[in-house]
């Protein structure tokens, strides 16, 4: 339907209103403006512009407009409440349809990022929303202090970023769980990185991670789940670095692959600090700082907050309680290897 060409049916009765009320003074029944109502309704669902609307509305009081009216403030009077009216049928329409829009997204979403529907009803679903998922995709997911949702300001200004910088090359962006969630074609990394650097600024220095590119709609879940993992894992062992990508951080998946071998390690080479004053996780910072700083004493010291005679004190008593040697390389494999073991299973707070 073109702008410009407005059915008849929208301005039944108008006319024959505007009369009676030149005629009467009198204000519109409660009928009267429910009818208002629908017709707005009906013209928003059938797509009529608003602007066209109302200036159609104008044209035809001023091209209808009663001779000699007797009561010109009550003519007046009609116009504007059969246009307050009828554009209030046309929003509650227009709400009713972003509703249902809404409604219908969020359910795509879930259902793309949970793989809980029928593939190909999802691929056809999907390029309503701009993806194609015949193609890789991959999927990064920030977190910060707080949970966010698609109308708050934080995830407004990454999508508006997005657009200005992309415009709507296959990008969806939404919150999942609080998370800022933004699914890319997985051969345009930089769209990936542009995200994770906007998402980072805006949530004001929270952690973004970043699934590798999977084919098909299954691949957008396995790419959403490895940047979950990654955000957990990031958590648990304290990573510092703002944005993670899981390709990187293979080897920690497939350490805590057989979980009852990890924990078998972990019992045999770090059990014995258990019996160290303190207890064990003191010398298991102390394990963890030195093999992060490069086995360098004087800045694991320092990251420490201790002197070096005291770090050295604490390796030789780690030397001691588990007959490994944090400085011979055999040794250090395995300890290092048990402290990230440890860290991943949350022991000693947790037991094995």
């Amino acid at each position: 339907m073109a702008e410009n060409d407005i059915p008849d049916r929208f301005l039944d009765g108008y006319a024959a209103l505007l009369a009676d009320a030149s005629a009467t003074g009198r204000r519109l029944t409660r009928d009267e403006l429910a009818g208002r109502r629908a017709l707005g309704e009906q013209a928003a669902d059938a797509g009529c512009a608003l602007r066209t609307l109302v200036a159609a509305h104008l044209a035809d009081a001023r091209t209808n407009w009663p001779s000699g009216a007797v009561a010109p403030a009550g003519v007046m009077a009609a116009v504007e409440q059969a246009l307050d009216a009828f554009v209030e049928g046309y929003e509650r329409a227009q709400r009713q349809a972003m509703r249902q829009e809404e409604a219908a997204r969020r359910e795509f979403i879930d259902d793309l990022l949970y793989g809980r529907s029928d593939v190909g009803q999802l691929a056809e679903r999907a390029e309503r929303f701009g993806l194609r998922l015949s193609h890789e995709h991959a999927v990064a997911v920030a977190e910060g202090e707080f949970a966010y949702d698609e109308g708050d300001s934080v995830a407004r200004a990454v999508e508006q970023a997005m657009i200005s910088r992309f415009g709507d090359r296959d990008i969806l962006l939404t919150t999942k769980d609080g998370r800022l969630v933004c699914v890319a074609p997985g051969d345009q990394d930089e769209i990936l990185a542009f995200f994770a650097k906007q998402a980072y600024a805006a949530t004001d220095g929270g952690h973004v991670a970043i699934g590798r590119p999977q084919h098909g709609p299954g691949g957008v879940v396995q790419s959403y789940e490895e940047a979950l993992s990654t955000l957990e894992l990031a958590e648990r062992l304290e990573f510092d670095d703002p944005v993670l990508r899981a390709a990187d951080l293979l080897v920690y998946p497939v350490l805590t692959r057989d979980r009852q071998a990890m924990a078998d390690l972990v019992s045999t080479a770090l059990g014995p600090l258990q019996r160290a004053r303190g207890g064990a996780q003191p010398l298991i910072d102390t394990l963890t700082a030195y093999f992060d700083s490069g086995c360098v004493a004087a800045e694991a010291a320092r990251r420490l907050a201790l002197s070096v005679r005291a770090l050295t004190y604490r390796l030789d008593r780690i030397h001691k309680l588990t007959g490994a040697d944090p400085a011979d390389p055999v040794s250090r494999y395995t300890l290092q290897t048990a402290v990230i073991g440890a860290r991943l299973l949350d022991w000693p707070n947790r037991p094995l």
